[in-house]
């Protein structure tokens, strides 16, 4: 079962690519674009290719086993 992380952001909001590297899901650009070339992340259930995908506070982002929302 996985477990939900709360990343804090603010309420400006962040990238998609930028919030996988803040929540150590990679550490890199080119990792995040492997990722989502690969279809793995989701966001809000639904799957996301898009580094620059905009995440406001109360998104969901699911990769693997783990989940993380955006404060």
């Amino acid at each position: 079962m996985a477990v939900m992380e709360d990343i804090e952001v603010g309420e400006a909001g962040i990238r998609l690519g930028q919030f996988l590297k803040l929540a150590n899901v990679t550490g890199t650009g080119g990792e995040v674009k492997e990722l989502l070339s690969a279809a793995l992340v989701r966001v809000n259930g639904t799957v996301e290719t898009r580094r620059g995908a905009q995440l406001r506070p109360g998104d969901v982002v699911t990769f693997a086993a783990n989940e993380f929302r955006v404060t």
